[in-house]
C-alpha cells in the first residue's frame, strides 16, 4: 500500500523524448484513421468504400490517406515502435540487466491488461445501452461498408474470454471477440505488440555476449527468416536492431558521414537510401489503390512465399498481414528519424511528447468516442450540409477524446503502472 501511495510514473530519458514524441505521430495518426473510416470512408485507402470510388480526386485523395492515416503503416509503426523501445532499460541498465529484462515481463501484462480490460468492458457497456443496431442504422444510411459493427459480448464469460484471448492468441489476431467487439478495427495490434514483445525478450540476452557486427548480421537473417514464414517478428526484429545500432554501434554518426565510398572519392550522403527506400514503399502502396490490376500484383508481391505455397491457406484480403510496402516506408521513416537532428527535435516538441505518453489511452478512448457521441452528432445534425455536418462530429470528438483520454490515463492507466510496479516489489520481498 505504501508504494501505491507514493509511486511516480518512472523518469524517462529526456533524450528519448523523440521516440515517445514519434508514438504520439502514430497515435494521432490512429484517431484520424477511425474518425474518418467512419464519417469519410472514401478517403482511406484500402477500405471497401475507397476501392469502389475511382474518379481521378478520390485517387488522389487517396495518396494522402497513405501519407497521413494508412491503418498498415500505422499498426506496424506501433509495433517497430514497441521493439525500439522496450529494450532499452535493458541496454542501457548495466549491470541490472537481468533485474531490468525481469520487471519489464512482469509488469508489462498488467501495464497493457488493466487498462484494455476497462476499456472493453467501458464499450461493452456504452453499446449495450446506446444499442448496437444504431451504428447498424448509421452504416446503412450513409452506405459506409467499411466498419464493422461491433461483435455484441452479452455475458461475463465472454468478457472474459476475450480479453483472455487478447493476450493469448499468437495468429489470426483479428478473428477474436476482443477485437471484433471493440470499435475501431484497431484492438487487434495490441495483441500483435504484446505477443511480439515477448520476441523481443528472448532476442535481447543475446546481446551482451555476441559482437556487433554478427548482431547485425543474424539480425538480417532472421527478419529474412520471418518474412519466408509470414511472421511479423521480422518487423520486431528491424525494432531491436535499429534500437542496438542507435545505442551501441553510433548509428547517428556513421549515417551523417554517409555511404561508404563508391567510386575514387564519390560519397553517397545516407538520405538517399533512405529516399529510396521510402519511394519504393509508397509507389507500391498507392499502385495498389490505383487500380485492380495494379493491386493484385502490389498484393502477389506483400505475400511471402510461405504463405503462397500450395500446401497452405492464402490470406484473406481483409486479414491484416505483415506488408512489404509498410515496411519499406517504416524503414525508411525510422532510420530518417534516427539519424536526423532535425526531426528528433520536431518529434520532442511538448505536443507529440503528450500524445505519446497518452498513447494508449487516446488509442483506447477515441474509437469509443467516434462510434458512440460521433455517430449520435451525425445522428442529430443528418439535415445540415454534409462539410458541416462532418466538422460538428470532428469537433465533439476531438474535445470529449481530449478529456476522455486524459481522465482514462489518470484513472486506469496511472494505477495500471503502480499495481505492476508494487507487485514486482512484493514478490522480490
Amino acid at each position: 500500500m505504501k508504494t501505491f501511495a507514493h509511486f511516480r510514473l518512472p523518469a524517462h530519458d529526456a533524450k528519448n523524448d523523440f521516440l515517445i514524441g514519434l508514438r504520439g505521430f502514430f497515435v494521432i495518426q490512429s484517431c484520424f484513421f477511425v474518425f474518418l473510416l467512419v464519417f469519410a470512408p472514401n478517403a482511406v485507402a484500402f477500405s471497401p468504400n475507397a476501392r469502389s470510388s475511382t474518379t481521378t480526386p478520390h485517387k488522389a485523395l487517396k495518396l494522402f490517406s497513405i501519407l497521413l492515416w494508412n491503418k498498415g503503416n500505422i499498426s506496424t509503426g506501433f509495433l517497430i515502435l514497441s521493439a525500439r523501445t522496450i529494450c532499452i532499460p535493458f541496454m542501457t541498465s548495466g549491470p541490472g540487466r537481468r533485474l531490468s529484462i525481469a520487471g519489464s515481463i512482469f509488469r508489462r501484462g498488467i501495464r497493457v491488461g488493466v487498462p484494455v480490460a476497462v476499456s472493453l468492458a467501458l464499450s461493452t457497456a456504452i453499446l449495450h445501452v446506446l444499442g448496437y443496431q444504431n451504428i447498424d442504422d448509421f452504416a446503412k444510411r450513409t452506405g459506409n461498408v467499411s466498419i464493422v459493427i461491433p461483435y455484441r459480448i452479452d455475458t461475463l464469460l465472454v468478457y472474459f474470454n476475450s480479453v483472455f484471448n487478447l493476450f493469448w492468441t499468437t495468429d489470426n489476431f483479428l478473428d477474436q471477440a476482443g477485437s471484433y467487439g471493440f470499435p475501431g478495427q484497431m484492438m487487434w495490434v495490441i495483441s500483435v505488440i504484446y505477443q511480439q514483445s515477448y520476441t523481443v525478450y528472448m532476442t535481447i540476452i543475446i546481446i551482451p555476449y555476441t559482437r556487433k557486427t554478427w548482431r547485425v548480421k543474424g539480425a538480417v537473417l532472421f527478419i529474412l527468416t520471418a518474412w519466408w514464414v509470414q511472421s511479423w517478428a521480422w518487423f520486431t526484429i528491424s525494432g531491436l536492431v535499429l534500437a542496438d545500432m542507435a545505442l551501441n554501434m553510433n548509428l547517428k554518426v556513421k549515417a551523417q558521414r554517409g555511404v561508404r565510398q563508391i567510386y575514387h572519392a564519390v560519397t553517397i550522403p545516407s538520405y538517399f537510401v533512405y529516399f529510396a527506400l521510402l519511394a519504393i514503399g509508397i509507389l507500391m502502396q498507392y499502385l495498389s489503390v490505383w487500380s485492380s490490376k495494379h493491386n493484385n500484383n502490389v498484393s502477389i508481391a506483400n505475400e511471402a512465399p510461405y504463405s503462397a505455397s500450395n500446401f497452405i491457406e492464402r490470406n484473406n484480403h481483409e486479414r491484416p498481414i505483415a506488408q512489404i510496402d509498410n515496411y519499406l516506408v517504416l524503414l525508411s521513416l525510422f532510420l530518417f528519424v534516427e539519424t536526423s537532428d532535425l526531426l528528433q527535435w520536431i518529434l520532442s516538441n511538448p505536443v507529440f511528447v503528450y500524445f505519446g505518453k497518452r498513447s494508449l489511452s487516446f488509442f483506447l478512448v477515441q474509437p469509443i468516442v467516434t462510434y458512440t457521441l460521433g455517430i449520435r452528432v451525425h445522428e442529430a445534425l443528418r439535415t445540415a450540409n454534409n462539410v458541416i455536418l462532418i466538422a460538428a462530429c470532428f469537433i465533439s470528438t476531438l474535445f470529449v477524446s481530449l478529456v476522455g483520454s486524459e481522465t482514462f490515463y489518470r484513472a486506469v492507466e496511472v494505477p495500471s503502472h503502480t499495481m505492476a510496479h508494487a507487485a514486482f516489489e512484493w514478490m522480490q520481498s
